[in-house]
C-alpha cells in the first residue's frame, strides 16, 4: 500500500469511527421520561457499558499486546492508577462548574463534564490503534481494526447519551457530544500512522489510562447517583444490563471479524 493510499484510508475511516458515536445518541432520543427513575436506571446502565468498556475491552486489549510488548501488562496497570489519578485530579478542579462551548454545551451539568472528559481520553488510544493498524502496511488488517472500533463506538455514544439525555439534552446535542469525545481518533490516527514506531509502544499505557478514567468516573459519579435516586436494586440491574450489553455486542463483532 502507498503512502498516500496509507493516510487517505487512515484519515476517512478515523473521521467515520467518531463519527458513528453520534449514532449511539438515535435510539436515546426516544427517552422522554425524565424521572428520578430514569435518570438513575440511565447512570447504572451507562456505568455497566463503561465498566465493561474499560475492563474487557481496554484493559485486556492492552495486555494482550505482551506477545510483542512482554511489559504491556504492567503498563496498562500503571495506566489504570494514572488515569484514575488523573480523573481525581480533573474532578477537584473542574467538577463543580458546567461547561459551554460556542452555546453547546449550555445546561450541561456536572456529571456530563465528567462523562465527556472521561470519553475523550477513552478514544485517544483508539485513534492510535487506528493509525498503527494502517501504519503497518497491511490494508486488511487497518480496516478491520478501524471498522472495529467505529462499531464499538455506537455503544459507547450510548453509555454518553443515556445520562445525558435523562436529565433534558437534546437528542442532536447528545450526539454532538458523542461526535466530540471521539475527535482524538481522527486527530491521532494520520500522525500514529506515520509515525508507528512512536505511537505503538505507548498502546498499553493508554489503554490502561483510559480504562482507568472510565472507572474512576463510574466509582465516582454514576453509581453512587444511581443508589441515591433509584436505590441498590434498580442500580444493580443496570449495571448488570449495561454490562452484559456492551460484552455481547462485543462478541457479535468478534464473530463478524472471524
Amino acid at each position: 500500500m502507498q503512502s498516500s493510499d496509507m493516510l487517505y484510508w487512515t484519515a476517512i475511516t478515523g473521521v467515520i469511527s467518531a463519527l458513528a458515536t453520534g449514532l449511539g445518541a438515535i435510539p436515546v432520543g426516544f427517552l422522554k421520561n425524565r424521572s428520578t427513575v430514569v435518570r438513575a436506571f440511565s447512570s447504572a446502565v451507562a456505568a455497566g457499558m463503561m465498566i465493561s468498556a474499560s475492563v474487557f475491552s481496554l484493559a485486556q486489549e492492552g495486555i494482550a499486546l505482551k506477545a510483542t510488548r512482554p511489559s504491556a501488562p504492567y503498563e496498562v496497570i500503571a495506566g489504570l492508577l494514572l488515569g484514575a489519578a488523573f480523573f481525581w485530579l480533573v474532578d477537584k478542579k473542574f467538577g463543580d462548574s458546567d461547561f459551554e462551548i460556542a452555546g453547546v454545551g449550555k445546561g450541561t451539568t456536572r456529571k456530563g463534564l465528567l462523562i465527556f472528559i472521561a470519553m475523550f481520553f477513552h478514544s485517544i488510544p483508539e485513534g492510535i490503534a487506528i493509525g498503527v493498524g494502517f501504519g503497518t502496511g497491511d490494508f486488511n488488517f487497518g480496516l478491520v481494526m478501524a471498522l472495529a472500533i467505529s462499531v464499538h463506538n455506537i455503544p459507547e455514544g450510548i453509555a454518553i447519551s443515556l445520562p445525558l439525555r435523562a436529565e433534558g439534552i437534546p437528542t442532536w446535542k447528545c450526539a454532538l457530544f458523542s461526535i466530540a469525545s471521539s475527535l482524538p481518533q481522527p486527530l491521532l490516527a494520520v500522525p500514529a500512522a506515520i509515525a508507528v514506531w512512536l505511537f505503538s509502544p505507548l498502546l498499553a499505557l493508554g489503554l490502561g489510562f483510559a480504562g482507568g478514567a472510565m472507572v474512576y468516573l463510574v466509582v465516582l459519579e454514576l453509581i453512587p447517583e444511581a443508589l441515591d435516586e433509584g436505590g441498590r436494586d434498580l442500580t444493580a440491574w443496570g449495571v448488570m444490563v449495561g454490562l452484559t450489553g456492551m460484552l455481547l455486542i462485543t462478541n457479535l463483532l468478534n464473530l463478524i471479524q472471524v
